[in-house]
């Protein structure tokens, strides 16, 4: 596994937009903020030059953006590269992403949600750790929570142990300013799908399940590859699902196990579900009983801190992680191995 150099003080930040941009005044309110925070910290930015555009929630065309994220690589000024925003469409610039230079100029990527797009067929197939967390949309609120300065210290390289958290949003405030802050009222509760406090250790992949599972099988895939070359260590899945229903789960959980993702797997963490839909009736226990993973009798732990219902633990992704779970409360730790 290839780990890239971490954010050093005095670096350049490249901000590219291979997905969602901003939209609206109080969207470009909040990137104006990011974009002070970070250099207040003393950090240099190359922005996108279609940060503040968004049109049908592509920042530009799919040409654009592969092409933005190839320059991103290419250029010597730029030491890490924080992706601006999630969406819906980064899928679409796959085909104009230059990845033989990226192969040939490993940095890391960040981001959350729409930018496992990138993240993932990066590490799959090209061996080559990513790190999963926030965006640079995220810098923009007026008041960070304990996941903002803990995504910090690990891209900085600073800290590789995370304990759950204490509190999640549930219901996001309403925008005014576009500065406002996570809603953090409901406790955060970890568990296990058998009820038992669980330790797993493997190397890490994973990240938004519904960007993992529009990749599956395509030519950005490398699983076949990447769970070869790792399956000593054995593998964990980490998996935010941000809107599939429960019905979608266990069919998406059932194509994987097809495509032999689960053959070397040691654990699953899930976080908590960003829609809790389902029309059978189901709730999160029972879907995960009811798919494969129960099938397979895998170790599985869910309402993790991974998830859309912020706050988000940072991930190492392509490390070996080590995760426990025990009284509704856990930890991961990375190696770089």
């Amino acid at each position: 596994m290839i780990y890239p150099k971490f954010l050093m003080e005095n670096d350049t930040i490249g901000v590219p937009a291979p997905s969602d941009a901003a939209k609206n005044s109080k969207k470009v309110n909040r990137y104006k903020h990011s974009a002070k925070f970070f250099e207040e910290s003393g950090y240099k930015l190359k922005l996108s030059k279609n940060l503040y555009n968004s049109v049908m929630a592509r920042s530009s065309d799919a040409k654009t953006r592969g092409k933005e994220l190839n320059e991103m690589f290419k250029s010597k000024d730029v030491d890490f590269i924080l992706c601006a925003s999630g969406g819906e469409f980064l899928i679409e610039c796959l085909p104009y992403v230059d990845f033989d230079l990226i192969k040939k100029n490993p940095k890391f990527v960040a981001g959350f949600s729409d930018p496992t797009g990138i993240l993932f067929p990066i590490t799959t197939k090209y061996d080559i750790a990513t790190i999963y967390g926030n965006n640079f949309g995220g810098y923009g609120a007026e008041k960070f929570s304990k996941s903002h300065y803990d995504f910090l210290d690990l891209i900085k390289g600073n800290k590789f142990e995370f304990n759950s958290y204490s509190l999640y949003e549930n219901e996001r405030l309403e925008t005014i300013t576009g500065l406002e802050p996570y809603n953090l009222k409901k406790r955060v509760k970890w568990k296990t799908l058998n009820g038992k406090d669980l330790k797993i250790k493997g190397r890490i992949i994973g990240g938004c399940f519904d960007l993992v599972a529009e990749l599956m099988g395509t030519k950005y895939d490398g699983m076949k590859e990447f769970n070869e070359r790792y399956k000593k260590d054995g593998i964990i899945w980490f998996f935010d699902n941000c809107e599939l229903t429960m019905e979608e789960t266990i069919r998406t959980l059932w194509r994987m196990k097809e495509f032999d993702y689960f053959k070397y797997c040691k654990g699953v963490i899930f976080g908590r579900f960003g829609v809790e839909s389902s029309y059978l009736g189901y709730d999160v226990k029972k879907c995960l009983e009811d798919s494969v993973l129960g099938e397979l009798k895998i170790p599985v732990i869910y309402d993790a801190d991974l998830s859309h219902k912020a706050q988000c633990l940072p991930i190492l992704i392509g490390s070996i992680a080590s995760i426990s779970c025990a009284n509704n409360k856990g930890t991961i730790s990375f190696e770089m191995k």
